[in-house]
């Protein structure tokens, strides 16, 4: 099972100004126009060895899965608020029990109080469609964003789409080739349930047979 990434808009020159737009204005419309990123610029690999391979100059990553172990790397920095995206082919045929992740977390430097945004891929049976479910962690806790899941509008296996997490101190919304799927305002009420902490950017590919696959 394999798994393609272009990696886009976590560069740590190109995410500090991002970051610096959306605190000041609260906002930060997502970019059509953003410049791929290399794999050594910002990111390292964390598990996987040989089933992580880079392409087109260090710019497209291929994350597999096999018998023996899935892959995944995370970005080099943390990053407090921005616009985080990737563009994703996701592997075909029979793929019950793959979980691909794109997603942020802080979960290495808060254990029990971490903060996380996820994009997780769900694959399914020879002739069943790909699922895509967001969660949001924050101080450890999903009260305030607990999962929800969706249907694809598209088959995410026969080309690359854009996955993208805006997060700024007031929201936080998830895109699926710039159309918002799901957006989390910040309320009082809140507190720390909404992630306020900084946090790195990972995609991975692993086995979730026990709990992701119908």
């Amino acid at each position: 099972m394999v798994c393609s990434f272009v990696l886009a808009a976590a560069a740590a020159a190109t995410l500090a100004c991002l970051s610096a737009a959306a605190a000041a204005t609260g906002d930060l419309l997502p970019s059509s126009s953003e410049t791929p990123l290399s794999f050594g610029d910002g990111y390292t690999q964390l598990f996987g060895d040989s089933n992580l391979a880079l392409h087109g100059g260090g710019k497209r990553v291929h994350i597999s899965l096999d018998e023996r172990t899935g892959a995944g790397f995370a970005s080099q920095a943390a990053y407090l608020h921005g616009h985080f995206s990737a563009r994703v082919k996701l592997p075909a045929d029979h793929t019950a029990g793959v979980v691909v992740a794109f997603y942020m977390s802080n979960g290495d430097v808060y254990e029990r109080t971490h903060d996380e945004l996820d994009f997780e891929f769900l694959g399914n049976v020879r002739g069943k469609e790909w699922r895509v479910q967001t969660n949001v962690y924050g101080n450890g806790s999903t009260a305030a964003g607990r999962e929800e899941r969706y249907g694809l509008w598209f088959d995410p296996t026969e080309d690359f789409h854009r996955y993208a997490i805006h997060w700024t101190r007031d929201r936080i919304i998830f895109y699926i080739d710039d159309t918002p799927i799901r957006e989390m305002v910040r309320t009082e009420s809140m507190g720390a349930q909404f992630p306020s902490k900084p946090m790195s950017l990972y995609a991975t590919i692993w086995d979730g047979s026990s709990w992701a696959t119908s």
